[in-house]
């Protein structure tokens, strides 16, 4: 008897994903929760586990085919399958010939948004002959609102739905000289959303970046002061993460614009601290989330950090791990960027941007000195933030850098 292999639950909001890499081919013997195949979704790539032990009898869905929750993935038939190995191997590539050839044709129209648009939105849709693809959604993960079909309506929007393909041919063809010597690679689902996703921050946020500079010097001295002792007791390094960490949310509590979002004409605001920190894997950017940092110690955080960062690297992020954020930080200093103007995560309200620390002549009590320098930025959403709160948001994280006491005495 055959057990079939389906597509797990993916997690909140996501219904589909990219078959990724088979571990095993035809003819394999299994064990039972053994990693068979990866599945690519928007945010993490997840691998799935055998449902029981047997002979991998059948592949069906090939690598690059794009898959919905529960599809049929294969089959694992019982016992070692000697003789199913052997008949195997000559069937199933002829078999799956045809649905590889056609993944990409799939796979090429993913859907917009994992939201429909709203009862309301879904009339005025059809009333005005648009489609959801044509309209900047700002509900919940992005979900299409009456208001946003509002605003598209008197923006004048009604592209045909005929002209969206030719959008994608916008790249000139090379020479025949310079086509030899480039490699077309399709886009992974995760680098395909982290475009979409980054683009939609630009075209939906009124995104505006206000800038400051940190002299570390306290929290460097304090680091280097308890580093070996801290190591010694938390089994973790301390770095500067756990810092600007707490920085953050002593300074989001006192704005909490900053901390919020915007979900319609509504405007959400979050009572907790859910940090989102920015970690570069061999794959693209990811997001992990630190929740309730506030309620944590500088340790706590500098353990939970290193426990996500690990598992980014490792491919291992659950869904649970990536998803609730409402304030992200980013650290391009550990690539050597002095600056720089960081994109909304949305539908955050911001993002703050830590950068090199640089050895810079600054004034202090009319003498000039060498301090160790930082410039911040934090970029945030200029409909829900007013300019006065972002500098004023920053002015404090300034502040509990260069007195950490203040993080201790939560001043």
């Amino acid at each position: 008897m055959a057990t079939e292999i389906r597509v797990p639950t993916l997690g909140e909001s996501v219904s589909e994903a990219t078959v990724g890499t088979w571990f095993k081919k035809v003819g394999d013997a299994i064990k039972a929760d053994e990693p068979l195949l990866e599945l690519e979704t928007d945010k993490v790539t997840i691998e799935v586990p055998a449902p029981a032990a047997g002979t991998l009898s059948e592949i069906v869905a090939q690598a690059g085919e794009t898959v919905g929750l529960g599809a049929l993935l294969g089959q694992i038939a019982a016992g070692d399958g000697a003789a199913t190995a052997a008949a195997a191997p000559a069937a199933a590539p002829e078999k799956k010939a045809e649905p590889a050839a056609a993944a990409p044709a799939v796979a090429a129209a993913p859907a917009a948004s994992s939201m429909p648009p709203a009862p309301a939105a879904a009339k005025l849709l059809a009333e005005n002959n648009l489609s959801a693809d044509q309209v900047d959604g700002s509900g919940k993960r992005g979900q299409v609102l009456k208001g946003d079909v509002l605003a598209a309506v008197a923006k004048g929007i009604s592209t045909p739905v005929a002209a969206e393909p030719a959008k994608v041919q916008a790249r000139a063809p090379s020479t025949a000289e310079d086509a030899v010597r480039e490699e077309r690679v399709k886009m992974t689902r995760l680098r395909q959303t982290i475009a979409r996703r980054l683009k939609d921050a630009q075209n939906t946020a009124a995104m505006l970046t206000t800038y400051n500079e940190v002299d570390m010097s306290a929290v460097m001295s304090l680091r280097n002061k308890y580093k070996d002792i801290f190591e010694k007791k938390h089994g973790v390094k301390l770095g500067f993460m756990g810092f600007f960490t707490k920085a953050v949310t002593h300074a989001l509590k006192e704005i909490p614009a900053v901390n919020a979002e915007i979900d319609g004409t509504d405007i959400i605001y979050k009572n907790y601290c859910h940090i989102g920190v920015a970690v570069g894997t061999d794959k693209g950017l990811v997001v992990p989330i630190v929740r309730d940092a506030d309620q944590m110690s500088i340790a706590e955080i500098e353990k939970d950090i290193g426990r996500l960062g690990k598992a980014a690297r490792d491919g291992a992020l659950s869904m649970a791990d990536m998803q609730g954020g409402t304030f992200t930080i980013s650290n391009g200093g550990v690539y050597g960027s002095l600056m720089s103007s960081p994109i909304l995560n949305a539908p955050q309200s911001g993002i703050l941007g830590m950068h090199k620390i640089q050895d810079r002549p600054v004034a202090i009590g009319g003498q000039v000195v060498i301090r160790p320098m930082m410039y911040l930025a934090l970029s945030y959403d200029h409909r829900i933030v007013d300019g006065k709160e972002a500098v004023t948001f920053l002015v404090r994280v300034k502040e509990s850098l260069e007195d950490p006491e203040r993080l201790v005495l939560d001043l």
